[in-house]
């Protein structure tokens, strides 16, 4: 199934766990720093990037190279996303973000808010770091550069990025906690 970005909440929550999708549209980058940032920011009352709201939010540090004036990715594999576990609520309910894409799943915090305000989480697969920079795209710019090239936002127009798994959906499910609980029996 391919998702057309930006997504509005109803196409989110009909999203079920297991589903295999890819994504189209606009996409941005985000790590640790950007999150702060952008955080801190809003709460200062200051502007933050437009591309923030009702994104999608590729847990991912990409390596661009510069040909010309234009920016390209050539590896934006997903970086583990429990580190952005203590910000990523705030994000979701702040910035409407409609889904997460990273690896290795989010808390429970997450998960509740995600539930709440209408955004998923999809699965990318490690080591495929070269396809999923393909499936990026060039660049359509960045923000808060000052932070470094993994760190920066990076904003980009997917044709088709993934595939990518539905790992936690809007209604509460969480195929990493019924992993946990399988293992448990």
């Amino acid at each position: 199934m391919i998702l057309v970005s930006p997504l509005d909440e109803k196409a989110v929550r009909s999203l079920k766990l297991g589903d295999t999708v890819y994504v189209k549209g606009p996409i941005i980058t985000g790590r640790d720093e950007m999150h702060k940032r952008a955080i801190e920011k809003a709460r200062a009352g200051e502007e933050v990037p437009e591309e923030i709201f009702g994104s999608v939010l590729y847990h991912c540090g990409p390596i661009m190279v510069q040909r010309g004036e234009k920016w390209t990715p050539v590896s934006a594999g997903p970086t583990t996303s429990a580190r952005m576990n203590s910000l990523e609520p705030e994000m979701i309910e702040r910035f409407g973000i409609r889904a997460i894409i990273g690896k290795g799943g989010m808390s429970r915090e997450v998960g509740e808010a995600m539930k709440k305000h209408g955004c998923v989480y999809l699965a990318a697969v490690g080591g495929t770091a070269v396809s999923l920079a393909e499936g990026l795209g060039e660049s359509k710019g960045s923000e808060w550069s000052d932070l470094g090239m993994a760190e920066a936002m990076w904003k980009f127009k997917a044709e088709r990025l993934g595939p990518l798994i539905v790992a936690m959906d809007a209604q509460g499910g969480n195929l990493y906690e019924e992993v946990r609980e399988k293992l448990k029996r």
